[in-house]
């Protein structure tokens, strides 16, 4: 099925020729049709399965059709993604989907002054594409109307319920049109989708390619026990194994990525670091040193876990897992994209085998083992407690070494991986607690 069949106009073929783009994805095929119809869509699809074109292309056909200008504070379609990265990303898109017509694109995200956000909301926009916590910052000053929004998008909606944006999403709901159009994507649904879609959504036609938690069919897993202590010397024995290959290597706190990066640089091994408390400017820099191959590895929070369209990342790493299970279909989502193959690999300290047993329980497997063997659970820790500490057995016993061994026979594995066993984590010290927090609105 091409591209018109799916009822697209001439024009946006050509425009998609013109980004390389020939042959429409599965969601595109299922959303696109309902969505040019006028339907409200709900859409759940893995991560990198073209879910902007799905949207977009149905939003740029719409908007054409009706020659109106847009009103000045206003935007005739609002697309809301939860991180700036997307938001970027989304926007670039519908630049190229847009190229020659009147149509004007715009962003609004926190990272960047909003002075001249404000300015350029004055006279209007077609498409403003958001994060929701800068968007309430400039309807609060009375920069932005949504009473001309009649077209909605809500990405990633899943990452805004768990990034704690639910609250600014109660916020926009009534402000916008009763009469109007919303397409609602996502890579998983939780219990609280249900709830979110109900608000926004009337009458959806669900359009879906994947099971929520399946990964893409061309992911390599695997899994190493590890204890804390040998994290960081094995992450180097991996990253070494693929010399030149990009690698997105995963951490649960942003001052741990930092101090990731540095171990890593210090290492040897050409590093950047992306978190929310970069600056905009920073995040965009360090995302285009990794792009263009002048840093090797790029070490992140799970800001960077969804949406992004990074083509050369051939390797995933979890060097800590998750706390949800379903950010971890995101993050390996990040590699394989397009049909491409693609490395996941996760490192698990024996405090890490209760998000491990809820990662599995989505994936509906078990990830194979690369090294070492299954930690016991410690008898009466309570899951997600946080605590390091030596008291940690591994399944069989045998070995000595007590808790800072890999799990595994001893003498299992050597080499790098017993060369530096005092470099614990990337500033030393008991892992923190996991504690969830809501984001600042302005750092959205």
């Amino acid at each position: 099925m091409d591209f018109d069949m799916l009822g697209l106009k001439p024009r946006l073929i050509d425009a998609l020729r013109t980004m390389g783009i020939t042959d429409p994805t599965p969601i595109q095929k299922q959303a696109i049709p309902p969505a040019l119809d006028g339907a409200d869509v709900m859409g759940l699809a893995q991560t990198g399965t073209g879910k902007t074109a799905a949207f977009g292309l149905p939003l740029v056909q719409h908007l054409l059709a009706d020659d109106a200008r847009p009103a000045p504070k206003t935007a005739r379609a609002l697309i809301l993604a939860p991180t700036r990265e997307l938001v970027n990303q989304i926007a670039e898109s519908l630049s190229g989907f847009t190229q020659g017509s009147h149509l004007k694109v715009a962003r609004v995200m926190g990272g960047v002054g909003i002075v001249p956000q404000i300015k350029r909301m004055e006279r209007g926009v077609d498409l403003l594409v958001a994060t929701p916590g800068r968007l309430i910052d400039l309807m609060d000053r009375g920069a932005v109307r949504l009473d001309r929004s009649h077209f909605l998008v809500l990405d990633e909606a899943d990452q805004m319920l768990d990034m704690g944006f639910i609250h600014a999403l109660r916020q926009i709901e009534p402000k916008l049109p009763r009469e109007r159009q919303t397409l609602l994507f996502s890579a998983t649904m939780p219990k609280d989708m249900e709830a979110l879609a109900a608000s926004y959504l009337t009458n959806p036609i669900r359009v879906q390619v994947a099971k929520s938690g399946q990964t893409a069919d061309k992911v390599t897993q695997s899994i190493h026990f590890v204890a804390k202590a040998e994290k960081n010397a094995l992450l180097v024995e991996l990253l070494n194994a693929h010399p030149g290959e990009a690698a997105l290597v995963f951490a649960r706190t942003k001052h741990g990525s930092d101090r990731l990066a540095k171990f890593l640089t210090g290492a040897g091994i050409d590093a950047v670091a992306v978190h929310g408390n970069r600056s905009q400017g920073q995040r965009t820099r360090a995302l285009d040193a990794f792009t263009k191959g002048d840093a090797a590895v790029m070490v992140a929070t799970d800001v960077a876990a969804r949406g992004l369209d990074i083509p050369v990342v051939k390797h995933v790493y979890n060097y800590e897992l998750p706390n949800v299970p379903e950010t971890y279909v995101h993050r390996i989502g990040r590699t394989a994209r397009a049909g491409r193959d693609g490395a996941a690999v996760a490192l698990a300290a024996p405090d890490e085998m209760g998000e491990l047993k809820d990662i599995e329980k989505i994936l509906k497997a078990e990830i194979p083992v690369a090294s070492g063997r299954r930690w016991d659970p410690v008898p009466g820790e309570a899951k997600k407690s946080g605590r390091g500490g030596g008291n940690n057995r591994r399944r069989g016993g045998g070995g000595g070494g007590g808790g800072d061994r890999r799990g595994g026979p001893a003498g299992q594995r050597g080499g790098a991986a017993q060369a530096k066993p005092a470099q614990a984590r990337p500033g030393g010290g008991a892992k923190p607690a996991n504690k969830r927090r809501r984001p600042r609105r302005s750092a959205s």
